[in-house]
């Protein structure tokens, strides 16, 4: 006799093709015994279940309802303040960064920045000012954003690495346009580079130099390498050399050059006067340095001008100027060198067993 659980279907379907009176066989036949399982489950379910268990939980005697209220309890009045702080701080978190982005570009208006240096860094402090608040409301929920930051921290690296140049020019244009060494229209000279500013942008510098050239140059390089800026003062020096051969009266000269820097509207006495010096005595000259204070805006049209005049100044007062010379000297016909003969030397005639001059 088999005793098998009759939610089995093919035992199902074996059991009901019998008769009702007669015990149901198997295809051998054995006795085919079927209860209900599922029935049988709830029967002893309830016969082993103690009434007074029931009873406890209504009546609050169990505790696991309890502990289960309690916990639900402390976790809703621990996480409703942390969430109303976490919530405060990003209102006043988003307010103080909208703040710190008017003052910002603000500074930027009253330095003279460029308009796109004033959108990018508005732009780029507002979001990393952003994304800290979110952070700290982050932390104060509970969430740890270590992992966050470490992943930001990644990404930023290797944006890093792979724009290194890029983002290298960008500084330097930031440092160009906040500390400003030079502006537009200002002369200066970087290296084998010379010329006026013609456009300073974020990441190159574009320059115009005397020939009519355009010369783009990275940011890095001018922000990182030593430059002079010719017209950073209102006023600035002009050297010029003026050359007289020896023997001329200095005295007389430097009137003369006087009388030039008297008569050129260009050069300004205040707050430094011109001056006048020997400077350098040369292999056929005597250089006279005159050193000559001007407007920026001028130096161009002194320095055409102040040459010319002084050519003209010394032609007229009859003060010499030095040029290259060659002296000629007519040589008379000379007697030819005598030379006299040489000491006679003894040579031997042989040396080792070997005849000299004979090559064997």
């Amino acid at each position: 006799m088999l005793l098998l659980d009759d939610n089995t279907p093919t035992l199902l379907a074996a059991a009901a093709a019998q008769p009702k009176d007669s015990v149901p066989k198997d295809e051998f036949g054995q006795m085919i015994h079927t209860q209900d399982s599922i029935s049988n489950a709830i029967k002893d379910s309830l016969k082993n279940m103690d009434v007074s268990d029931l009873k406890a939980v209504v009546t609050g005697e169990n505790t696991i309802l309890k502990d289960g209220l309690h916990s639900l309890t402390e976790l809703t009045v621990a996480f409703v303040p942390k969430l109303l702080v976490a919530i405060l701080i990003l209102w006043l978190g988003m307010k103080l960064a909208k703040w710190l982005k008017k003052i910002i570009v603000r500074g930027l208006d009253k330095r003279g920045a460029e308009p796109s240096l004033k959108t990018f860094l508005g732009s780029l402090v507002d979001v990393l000012l952003k994304a800290m608040i979110i952070i700290m409301a982050m932390d104060v929920i509970g969430i740890k954003a270590t992992s966050f930051i470490a992943l930001l921290g990644a990404m930023g690296l290797a944006i890093g690495m792979a724009l290194q140049g890029t983002l290298q020019n960008f500084a330097g244009g930031v440092i160009i346009l906040l500390m400003k060494p030079f502006k537009v229209d200002d002369y200066i000279e970087c290296g084998s580079y010379k010329g006026y500013i013609k456009e300073i942008r974020i990441f190159h510098t574009i320059m115009r130099p005397f020939n009519g050239r355009t010369i783009i140059i990275p940011n890095s390089e001018l922000a990182t390498k030593s430059l002079i800026n010719h017209t950073k003062e209102p006023q600035i020096r002009l050297d010029v050399v003026a050359s007289v051969a020896y023997g001329t009266d200095l005295k007389k000269a430097k009137e003369v050059l006087w009388e030039v820097i008297r008569s050129e509207k260009e050069i300004v006495w205040e707050p430094k006067k011109p001056s006048i010096a020997v400077s350098n005595l040369g292999d056929s000259s005597v250089d006279i340095t005159l050193w000559l204070w001007t407007k920026v805006e001028d130096y161009w049209t002194l320095w055409e001008h102040i040459r010319e005049d002084i050519y003209i100044a010394f032609n007229n007062a009859g003060v010499e100027i030095p040029f290259p010379q060659v002296t000629v000297h007519n040589a008379t016909e000379s007697s030819p060198i005598h030379m006299e003969p040489r000491a006679g030397v003894e040579r031997p005639a042989e040396v080792a067993g070997e005849k000299l001059g004979t090559g064997d």
